[in-house]
């Protein structure tokens, strides 16, 4: 008999739900006297998920935010949080490397080439292999783990080949690029393969799972269905301890099923409502407005700094509109907000140069004494100061070149209470598939851009509300919480009751064990079972 601590006895941790993320939900806090605390971060996922993590004692694995930091597992809140260190070189070269200098700009459609070194990607196996590892170790046998997001998309794999018993899921939070862009990447196999260790692979919109499922036919020939992939199962102990996944025999072949489709993310709309009905939150709108030189329609743009948000255009079609004597900058200013965004990056740097140009050179030729064209401010700012924003602007302003969803057009939708305001939306933001009555548009085409500029500034009071009505019943109902519960229930779901037909559903429940001889004559049961029909 084995002793306890053997190494051929399986050993489980104890939280049957387990987050793992890029970043913990919470902020390093330093005071004046160099104590530091921990502070939740302000975020949709965590407001998604701290009720389900309370529920079921889950727990989040991620890094803290610094270099080489070893903390232990802390509770924060209520949630237990179990950091995983990161190095300093780590840092540069999984997370600045290939997380954000390869694979961001990649899934965002190559608006800013990619780049690809050997070293990055060494990295990033590395450090998923890490976040595996600790996955593996503190869930408990038989628990769902949900991994998230683009910077570990090895891991659902990885946790698989230690853990088969989980249950895994995963969210990309970014699109998922086309065959024909996605092929660049050196790397491809490897990552599809990673994403296929999970149960679940959730995407932004229907066209991005459209595209993994693509990538997975043409890279690996695997038989897809609907949302459905068929990918082989070989590992044994795969076949015995995840039994709900095990549909049918193909081409002799035992397959798991792997659902791949879309689950738009969303945010805790009330939260924002509730916000936008306080006084001093109403009263700081006004004073935005009054601070501005109360002009007759505030346009306001709110993004992190980053290329893919076309602020760039942005600022060309209301600078041209300014020449063409279209908006008077006596009515109408534009607040930019750029809050900082991986500033040690290259790319970003020379991002930022070029905006603060292009936001100065418009100031200095149209700008008054009493009026400026252009209110740039480059750093973050509180949510409480947002909803203020968001109140005090007639027009907002989304003008990504690509973006997974775009989560500031619902917030500006969810703080319109009095059902005013005019959203200008591209449609390469994955909230253009929801917020259909926001005005769309195509953001390389400055000309139709600077039209549905002047068409939201002139656009009647019943028309707006109109138009914010559908929009605001569309968040409301489709928020946060109904985004990670949806997601959840298909976790817990056989994906063969979702999806497969009903034949399929049958022999899968005969397939469950795991030994040669009976696969083999459940392999003949099944050919059987089809001549009869």
């Amino acid at each position: 008999m084995p002793s306890s601590d053997s190494p051929s006895t399986p050993q489980f941790g104890e939280f049957p739900f387990v987050v793992v993320s890029n970043r913990l939900p919470v902020d390093r806090v330093v005071d004046s006297d160099g104590n530091s605390t921990f502070r939740t971060s302000p975020g949709g996922l965590v407001t998604a998920l701290e009720p389900v993590m309370r529920e079921a004692d889950g727990a989040w694995i991620g890094w803290t935010g610094t270099a080489d930091d070893e903390a232990d597992p802390f509770e924060n809140d209520g949630i237990h949080l179990i950091p995983v260190a990161l190095s300093g070189d780590e840092i540069e070269l999984y997370y600045e490397g290939f997380s954000n200098d390869t694979l961001w700009p990649l899934y965002h459609d190559v608006i800013a080439p990619p780049a690809y070194h050997r070293e990055w990607w060494e990295s990033y196996v590395v450090v998923n292999q890490r976040f595996a590892d600790r996955a593996a170790e503190v869930t408990a046998e038989g628990g769902t783990v949900w991994v998230q997001d683009y910077q570990l998309q090895l891991v659902p794999r990885m946790l698989r080949e230690q853990r088969p018993d989980l249950t895994i899921g995963f969210f990309n939070h970014i699109p998922f690029p086309a065959y024909g862009i996605y092929s660049q990447l050196p790397w491809r196999t490897q990552i599809i393969e990673g994403l296929l260790g999970a149960d679940v692979i959730g995407f932004q919109r229907t066209a991005d799972a459209g595209n993994f499922s693509r990538a997975v036919r043409r890279l690996l020939g695997y038989q897809s269905k609907g949302t459905v992939i068929d990918v082989p199962v070989e590992a044994e102990s795969e076949v015995a301890s995840a039994k709900h996944r095990i549909s049918t025999i193909r081409d002799d072949k035992l397959v798991r099923t792997v659902v791949a489709k879309a689950f738009p993310i969303s945010i805790d709309a009330a939260s924002y409502e509730e916000l936008a009905h306080r006084p001093d939150i109403q009263a700081r709108a006004v004073e935005i407005r009054n601070g501005l030189g109360n002009p007759d329609v505030v346009m306001l743009g709110v993004d992190r700094l980053d290329y893919t948000k076309g602020i760039g255009h942005r600022l060309k079609a209301f600078g041209e509109l300014l020449a063409d004597g279209d908006l008077d900058v006596e009515e109408v200013t534009l607040v930019q907000v750029a809050s900082p965004s991986r500033e040690r990056v290259r790319t970003y740097q020379k991002l930022r140069d070029e905006i603060e140009l292009t936001v100065g050179r418009i100031n200095g030729d149209y700008s008054t004494i009493s009026h400026t064209a252009i209110s740039y401010l480059h750093h973050g700012y509180p949510r409480e100061e947002m909803v203020a924003l968001y109140l005090a602007a007639d027009v907002m302003l989304v003008t990504a070149l690509r973006d997974g969803m775009n989560l500031v057009a619902k917030e500006y939708v969810a703080t319109r209470f009095d059902n005013d305001g005019v959203l200008v939306l591209s449609e390469f933001a994955g909230a253009s598939d929801e917020l259909r009555t926001a005005l769309r548009v195509n953001p390389h085409d400055i000309e139709g851009l600077k039209e549905a500029i002047l068409q939201a500034k002139q656009m009647p009071k019943s028309e707006r509300a109109r138009r914010m009505r559908a929009m605001r019943k569309r968040v409301q109902e489709n928020d946060v919480a109904r985004w990670s519960s949806s997601f959840l229930a298909a976790l817990a779901t056989p994906s063969h009751d979702l999806a497969l037909p009903k034949a399929n559903t049958r022999q899968g429940q005969r397939v469950v064990r795991d030994d040669r001889a009976a696969r083999a004559e459940a392999r003949a049961e099944a050919r059987a079972t089809e001549e009869a029909r």
